[in-house]
C-alpha cells in the first residue's frame, strides 16, 4: 500500500539522479522528514486502532530527533558507500534553527537521517527506500 503510493506519487515529477545529489542536503532532509512522518502515520493507523492524540504519542517515539538518531547509527553499516555519504552530508549541514527538545548531535543525526530518507524517495529507490524504513521501526 505505501510502496504503491509513494511510487506512483514520485512518478509524478521528473527529477535525475544526478540533480539529486546536487541538492542540499537541508532540502533533502526536508522532504525526507515527510516521507518518514507519513510511514509511521501510516503503519501506526494501520496496526493501533486507536485514537488521533494517542497516535500522537506513539509517532513522536518514532520521529523525535534522539530516535531518528538511534536508527541512523544503528543501521549505518548496513549502508552502502553513497548512502552513508549521504548521511554524513547530512549530519554536516549546518541549519539555522536550533533543536528545543534534543541535544545538538542528536538532531545532526537526525537529519542524517531525513536526508537519506528524502534522497532514496527523489532517486526513485522504492525498494531501498521502504527495506530502510522497514529496519527503522524494528525494535
Amino acid at each position: 500500500m505505501f510502496e504503491d503510493i509513494i511510487g506512483k506519487m514520485r512518478g509524478d515529477f521528473d527529477i535525475k539522479p544526478m540533480e539529486v545529489m546536487n541538492l542540499q542536503p537541508l532540502v533533502l532532509a526536508y522532504i525526507g522528514d515527510a516521507v518518514y512522518e507519513t510511514y509511521i502515520r501510516t503503519m501506526l493507523v494501520v496496526n493501533k486502532k486507536t485514537n488521533v492524540n494517542t497516535l500522537h504519542k506513539m509517532s513522536v517515539n518514532y520521529v523525535k530527533a534522539k530516535a531518528q538518531s538511534d536508527i541512523v547509527r544503528r543501521i549505518m553499516d548496513k549502508l552502502n558507500p553513497d548512502e552513508q555519504d549521504v548521511v554524513r552530508r547530512g549530519r554536516n549541514a549546518k541549519s539555522v534553527t536550533v533543536p528545543k527538545h534534543a541535544e545538538i548531535t542528536d538532531y545532526r543525526y537526525s537529519t542524517g537521517f531525513e536526508a537519506l530518507i528524502g534522497y532514496l524517495y527523489l532517486i526513485n529507490q522504492t525498494d531501498r527506500l521502504l527495506e530502510i524504513l522497514r529496519l527503522s521501526v524494528e525494535a
